[in-house]
């Protein structure tokens, strides 16, 4: 079992300890330590099975948790676990994921109408009993349901990350001798939030080998095709579904660029060609009137054959891009390579895995110029948030460690409190270089309230980065409503720049509300919030994120030179 099946049994057991009430401390345990599993660059299996060596070796790992890792690499789970799928059906865990309910109010539900299902939850919301049962209401029901719709809707995704390390290791499964590509399509090379399958193409003449190799993966767990040219899998514990297909050279660039989609991209690219008098297909782009072949070996020679520049994958969505890619207006989008600084991260003084030393070198390592350290604020109390003493100390230590290999800026990931005030009084914020204000708590607000909120953290004269603007968490939480046209033009009218959170179960802002905030007039940084040196690798997907919202290095603040840098964060 990989690192991450047993960060999901650790999480989920902590989940359900949640739901039956239990000791925080013991819960928080659980959670702490899937966490430092998940992280950790090591498989722990691989610990595990090594007599020389101890688990306990591993920091945040103690001897509790170490008997439960050896019960999971014996039997797949552990007494704990098989202890609360006893007093609550695994339904809960999906439960949990609806947003509007918390641990209490699913244990509610569970002890007075035996609710175990999302099919059960639906019902009583739609006989109204909720109402009827205390701190819930016709609001709540109404919430419910549509986060039940919005769950369903989303049933069965993947995050992108997941994909792309799939994507990565079927690729190195797969390369040989006789392979001459292996290419990622579909959603994942578009750089989609969330995956709903995984597509593959190879070319080569030693493809049809790869097919056979392709069903006999280790991590198989069902064919569900397997052809002359192409081979379709159940990958995983997860079941992600995997197609691949082998392509002759020839028809390469067609197929790549048909299986990348959009399909309403690909619907107007072949109702352009249909115009041109050409027939644009997964083989090639050919004349209708005698079927002569124009291209099909590279996606550049099909769209220069279109008349139009090559459309990076990440633009196509059929929002404008081919409109651009005719009159020469696509925009020179944002690289990684752009990116100088990482501008939210947390140490050891609250709840990171790793020193302020540590991630200080781990970005210099990185090549950075610079870097905010953005520990939390008081009101995170579990998180062992900094009040306003410890704030400006650590900040205080911050400066002291500044070496002229790369330049480190005391900041604060400061919470917005629910009336809009922030966490810290101001004389302490005017301590710091770089406040971000975030929303951690009462996610659960109208729009017009949750709009307010927001409005006031803007007047806050310290405050530099609105953090992960909408408070989503890919296929857990839906992103909390405000009015974004306001909220936007605010912070482009007060000089705050919006994050584009490049963690992958965030990736906030998407897509969409990043070309909405540019055309108000905002500019952005894009950040990792790690909270552990690995988790600064994550920036790519950040990037993702900013060049399907069209960005260019222009856009983001974080691409500036030192010296540039540090005059935008101290002018207001």
């Amino acid at each position: 079992m990989d690192n991450r099946a047993i960060a999901r049994l650790l999480y989920e057991t902590a989940d359900l300890m949640e739901v039956a009430g239990e000791d925080s401390f013991r819960i928080r345990s659980y959670r702490n330590a899937a966490g430092v599993i998940e992280s950790h660059p090591e498989q722990i299996s691989s610990i595990l099975k090594d007599p020389a060596r101890k688990v306990t070796d591993i920091p945040g790992i103690g001897k509790g948790i170490a008997l439960v890792l050896a019960e999971i690499e014996e039997r797949g789970s552990f007494e704990r676990r098989d202890e609360m799928l006893e007093k609550y059906p695994a339904g809960a865990l999906e439960l949990l994921k609806i947003q509007g309910l918390g641990p209490k109010s699913i244990r509610l539900l569970f002890e007075t109408y035996r609710c175990a299902t999302i099919d059960d939850l639906e019902r009583l919301c739609r006989e109204q009993k909720l109402r009827g049962l205390p701190r819930m209401g016709a609001k709540l029901e109404e919430k419910v349901l549509r986060s039940i719709a919005n769950y369903r809707q989303r049933a069965g995704r993947f995050l992108l990350s997941f994909a792309q390390d799939a994507a990565a290791e079927l690729t190195g499964y797969l390369s040989a001798p006789g392979i001459e590509k292996i290419t990622p399509a579909g959603s994942l090379r578009r750089g989609r939030e969330t995956v709903g399958d995984l597509d593959l193409l190879v070319t080569g003449p030693a493809a049809p080998e790869a097919l056979e190799k392709f069903v006999a993966h280790p991590k198989c767990q069902e064919v569900l095709g397997r052809g002359v040219n192409k081979a379709s899998i159940r990958y995983g514990h997860e079941s992600l579904q995997v197609d691949l297909r082998a392509l002759p050279a020839e028809s390469y660039g067609a197929a790549l660029q048909y299986f990348t989609g959009s399909k309403d991209h690909n619907v107007a690219l072949r109702q352009r060609a249909l115009k041109m008098g050409l027939t644009l297909s997964e083989y090639a782009l050919a004349k209708i009137e005698n079927n002569e072949r124009m291209a099909g070996a590279t996606e550049e020679e099909i769209y220069a054959a279109l008349g139009l520049a090559w459309i990076p994958p990440e633009l196509r969505e059929n929002c404008g891009e081919i409109e651009a890619a005719a009159e020469g207006r696509l925009p020179a989008l944002i690289e990684v390579a752009n990116i100088r600084g990482d501008l939210h991260m947390h140490t050891t003084e609250t709840d990171g895995r790793a020193t302020l030393e540590e991630m200080a070198a781990a970005c210099q390592q990185r090549g950075y110029e610079y870097l905010a350290i953005t520990d939390h604020s008081k009101a995170l109390a579990m998180a062992n948030g900094l009040d306003e003493k410890r704030a400006i100390e650590f900040a205080h230590r911050v400066r002291e460690m500044n070496s002229p290999g790369i330049r480190i800026f005391s900041g604060i990931e400061c919470d917005i409190r629910r009336d809009g005030v922030m966490d810290l009084d101001n004389d302490a914020l005017a301590e710091l270089d770089f406040v971000i204000g975030s929303v951690h708590s009462y996610m659960n607000m109208e729009a017009a309230e949750m709009t307010d909120r927001l409005m006031r953290a803007l007047q806050c004269p310290y405050l530099k980065v609105l953090g992960h603007p909408t408070g989503r968490v890919l296929l857990h939480r839906e992103p909390f409503p405000f009015d974004c046209d306001l909220i936007f033009a605010e912070a482009a009218r007060r000089n705050v720049y919006l994050e584009i959170n490049a963690s992958p179960e965030r990736l906030d802002l998407g897509s969409a509300m990043v070309r909405a905030a540019k055309a108000k007039g905002c500019k952005f940084v894009i950040s990792t919030d790690a909270h552990h040196p690995r988790h600064l690798l994550n920036m790519p997907y950040g990037v993702l994120m900013a060049r399907r919202g069209w960005l260019g290095p222009s856009d983001v603040l974080n691409t500036l030179p030192l010296a540039e840098f540090e005059k935008k964060i101290h002018k207001k």
